[in-house]
């Protein structure tokens, strides 16, 4: 197995449990809708759940509909993640994490969606001017993490490319010339 690979499946291992575990214990102690302050005024734990993807886009959908289209995307997207995971280099391990926690991520929340019908979403941090963001969950930071982790990658690797051409130019610089 290559190391990206055993790298990818580490990450899924850390991640999707996590996520499942975290939701689980919302579940157990918190009845819908409570909310307790662990920084007050920063971060709360309250038990929501969101029928929609990000933001609550596609809430109010009819059921069937929400669910054909979540488990939908989220399946062609998981098909997208194996894609990209077979055209990395074996050794690129930093990629895969980023692959790994969006895997994670993404099937943490597709199983909210098969079980629940909904995600759990758990975490409520509130910022400036009384301003707070969208309740999430840790699968929901698994994948903005893990996208971070391919934005530094790419950007990063984009860096270290040599432009078209310019490996054939320096190749024909360092030809000796030939003897007459």
């Amino acid at each position: 197995m290559a190391p990206k690979t055993r790298v990818l499946l580490l990450w899924l291992a850390i991640t999707l449990p996590l996520d499942q575990i975290s939701k689980q214990w919302i579940i157990r102690v918190f009845h819908y809708g409570d909310r307790q302050a662990l920084i007050p005024g920063l971060l709360d734990l309250t038990h929501v759940r969101n029928p929609g993807g990000a933001f609550s886009f596609f809430a109010d959908g009819p059921l069937e509909q929400r669910l054909a289209f979540f488990i939908g995307t989220t399946v062609i997207a998981i098909g997208l993640l194996v894609v990209f995971l077979r055209q990395l280099e074996p050794e690129n391990r930093f990629a895969a994490v980023g692959l790994g926690m969006i895997l994670g991520g993404a099937l943490g929340n597709l199983i909210d969606r098969i079980v629940y019908t909904e995600v759990i979403d758990f975490i409520d941090v509130h910022l400036w001017g009384g301003y707070t963001w969208p309740t999430f969950n840790f699968a929901d930071s698994f994948i903005v993490v893990g996208v971070g982790i391919l934005l530094v990658e790419t950007f990063f690797e984009s860096g270290n490319r040599a432009e078209p051409g310019e490996d054939s130019a320096a190749a024909a610089s360092e030809t000796p010339p030939r003897a007459s």
